[in-house]
Formats: structure tokens, sequence, C-alpha cells
């Protein structure tokens, strides 16, 4: 994480306590009871007179259950180095974790099924995935799908496939509710914060601001509609969490399942076609 970072999310660690202690809904008071620190450190902690230890930051992080990129900003704005590495996924020393994502997506198939980092990235995707989307794109049989993280799947749901999505308002508003969870999480200059500006600027979704009232639910009812051809899903997010790297910590799962028995015959006949 490059230390510049910190100007991205905090000017300093009292600063950084007193965000997420608030996001928490916790009192200097109810922070010091889960924390076993007394009231009186922690108010000067978020006053600036007292300056944190780096293993009493990693455990305020751990009570307040902040994402592990945001405990390393804690840790740069309090003087001290990174916790928790953030790789690629290609690194020699994920290979155990992408051979398991490979394994997973395989056993996804015939159903579509991708990974994509917190800011839906595509990284990584199954067959069936890829030939969904060369059918919905009208893309030839062999056209490459990038999966190097320069194709954003909420920019191409939101723009390309927009016309094919029949529940649109729906899935629109679960598409902003997560990227706006992410932008706030990490603040007014990060990547995220960038993303949710250009997307709710997009005309198609001048309507639809995201709303943090709104629950999710386990799963995203999907309608996708092309020419004569149309497919019932529901999408659920499997999230991949270790307690000391931020790539695999940030990774999610989506996996497509036919809502009826149209819909799985059409994918089975696309894997046969494949064959």
């Amino acid at each position: 994480m490059d230390t510049t970072a910190r100007d991205h999310y905090f000017s300093d660690f009292a600063q950084a306590l007193r965000y997420w202690r608030g996001k928490r809904g916790l009192s200097q008071l109810g922070l010091s009871a889960e924390a076993d620190v007394s009231q009186r450190h922690i108010s000067f902690l978020e006053s600036g007179r007292s300056q944190p230890s780096r293993e009493l930051i990693l455990k305020l992080g751990l009570v307040l259950d902040v994402p592990l990129r945001q405990r390393n900003a804690m840790l740069l704005a309090a003087g001290f180095a990174p916790a928790y590495q953030e790789r690629d996924l290609s690194d020699p020393e994920l290979a155990a974790v992408r051979q398991a994502l490979e394994f997973m997506l395989a056993q996804a198939a015939p159903y579509p099924a991708l990974v994509v980092d917190r800011l839906w990235n595509l990284v990584m995707a199954n067959e069936p995935a890829i030939a969904m989307m060369r059918f919905l794109l009208d893309m030839p049989a062999h056209a490459p799908i990038p999966r190097d993280g320069s194709l954003n799947v909420i920019r191409l749901t939101l723009t390309a496939l927009r016309p094919m999505i029949v529940n649109w308002e729906e899935v629109c508003a679960d598409q902003l509710l997560w990227l706006q969870r992410e932008a706030m999480s990490d603040g007014p200059g990060s990547e995220a914060t960038a993303l949710l500006r250009e997307l709710t600027a997009l005309p198609a979704t001048a309507t639809q601001a995201p709303n943090l009232e709104r629950r999710a639910l386990p799963f995203l009812p999907l309608t996708l509609r092309k020419g004569e051809v149309t497919l019932n899903l529901f999408t659920t997010i499997t999230t991949l969490g270790t307690p000391h790297d931020v790539t695999v910590h940030e990774l999610r799962l989506e996996s497509f399942f036919p809502a009826d028995e149209a819909s799985a015959a059409w994918f089975r006949a696309l894997a046969e076609a494949r064959r």
C-alpha cells in the first residue's frame, strides 16, 4: 500500500479512530469496555493527546471490525508500516488461493461464476460466464474477455448490458449499494468514490441514487432478455477472508444460478455447443 494512501483516508490516527468508532455506533465508554482500554485513554487518543502503539491500533481495528485495507490506513496515519500485505492474485504465494478459486469456478459449471475485487473488477471467470458475456455483447465465439482487472463488471452492467436487464431498477440499486459501501469505507479521495461518482453520473442511473437504508438481499434476482432468449437467474456473493492478506480478504465470488428449468436448459445447451 502506497504511503500516500493515508491522504485518501485520514489526516492522523485521531481522526481515523473517531471515524470508525462513530461508524460502529460506539461511545468512548462502549469502545473502552470492548477493547479493555480506559475511557480516558480513548479520549486522549481521539484528541491527539496520546499516541497509540502499533499493537493497540491492531487491537482497536479488530474490536471495531475495520476492514484490513483500512487497518493499514490507520497504521499509516499513526506513522507505522502496514500490517497486512496487498498482492496481485498472480503472486506465487497466492497460488493455493488461485487454485481453490479455479476449483470453485469449475464446480459452478455449466452455470456462470466469476471472481471480482472490491471494486468489481473482473479477475477470474469460468467458461460459462465468458460464453454468456459473449452472447449478450454479440462477440465472436473466441473473442477474449479481459480477466486482468481492466474490465469493471458494475460499469459493464450499467452500460452495455443495460438494455438486456429486465429488472433494471432492482439490479442498478443493488450494484450502486455495494459500491457506496466501499466508497464510505475508503473516503472521498478513493478509487471507490471516483467510480461511484462516474457511474451515478450516467443518464441511466440518474434516478437510482444509492440507498443505504435498503437491506441487501442474500441473493439478487436477475432477468436478462436478448431476442428470443430470456434468462431468469439469481446471483449470490461469496466473500473470502484471511486475517493477514488484503487481496484475498477483498475478493468476491459471484455465482449465477438458473431460477427456472428453461434457463437451466439454455446453459446446458451452451455447454454442449462448446464441446
